[in-house]
């Protein structure tokens, strides 16, 4: 083989790896990727607030990729690595990123204030949301480079401070996507379907996993047509966009999970890190 030619497939890995990781934003919600050393020995295991961290190849160095919880407090924080039988820590630090607030007007007003029955159902439900939400699967992660899931205009952005019917309520976990009702809603990379289910707020809802606790949420959908277990590759319909559960209109609400905590979305596709600049 011609050696230029030889060594350019060498390079085809490499290339592919270095465009792998998410957008680093190292803010309440965010994600910091850390290098963690050479892919020649075993990669290590990763910590942060006692929850294991996603790890990957990325230019022949091993990387761990990290969710920052919404509620971090601002600072210096870091991350327990464990290569065997040793462990170290490395620090890094959290900056402040200041979310706007929104005000929503629900008219279900059972959505904003449920009743002794729509509690208890909640509560029936979030054993099997939580089981989805904390799914580690042993397997390597190749590429954090997803695709949108749905075409249609960002309507809310994520950390967005909620005020519904003038109360507040949590910050908004995820992407929100305004499309039609019937809009496809697709899979941004390859997974294994977790979950699907009719959830009180969440609505008609999916959850993949995309290995080493990354899981991704699909909400408000009007059809799902995925089940549990299947399979699925980028492009996979997933099912269409809903107005079910807490919703105003017809939309997506796209959740991504790393180490049991949700993250900005945005972060994973290049298409909108490249059509604004990250704040």
């Amino acid at each position: 083989m011609n050696k230029a030619l030889f060594a350019c497939l060498l390079l085809i890995p490499q290339l592919a790896l270095s465009s792998s990781l998410p957008k680093q934003l190292a803010v309440p919600g965010g994600i910091i990727n850390i290098e963690l050393g050479s892919v020649a020995t075993p990669a290590p295991e990763v910590f942060f607030q006692k929850n294991r961290a996603l790890v990957l190849e990325n230019d022949n160095k091993w990387v761990a990729v990290v969710g920052i919880p919404l509620d971090s407090k601002v600072g210096q924080h870091s991350i327990t690595i464990q290569s065997g039988k040793q462990k170290t820590q490395r620090s890094f630090i959290i900056s402040n990123k200041d979310y706007p607030a929104q005000y929503i007007t629900i008219k279900n007003k059972r959505m904003v204030n449920p009743n002794p029955d729509d509690v208890k159902r909640i509560s029936d439900e979030r054993p099997t949301i939580n089981k989805a939400l904390n799914t580690w699967t042993e397997k390597p992660v190749n590429d954090l480079s997803f695709s949108l899931p749905v075409q249609g205009r960002l309507s809310s952005p994520f950390g967005l401070k909620r005020f519904f019917n003038n109360q507040p309520k949590n910050p908004h976990s995820g992407l929100d996507i305004a499309a039609p009702t019937g809009t496809a809603i697709t899979a941004p990379t390859s997974g294994v379907v977790l979950n699907t289910g009719d959830y009180y707020y969440n609505g008609n809802t999916v959850f993949l996993d995309h290995g080493q606790g990354l899981v991704t949420g699909y909400f408000h959908m009007s059809k799902i047509t995925v089940h549990a277990g299947e399979l699925v590759e980028t492009g996979t319909k997933l099912g269409e966009v809903g107005a079910t559960g807490r919703v105003t209109g017809p939309h997506l609400h796209w959740n991504v999970y790393l180490n049991k905590t949700k993250v900005d979305p945005a972060l994973f596709v290049p298409e909108l890190m490249q059509a604004k600049p990250v704040q």
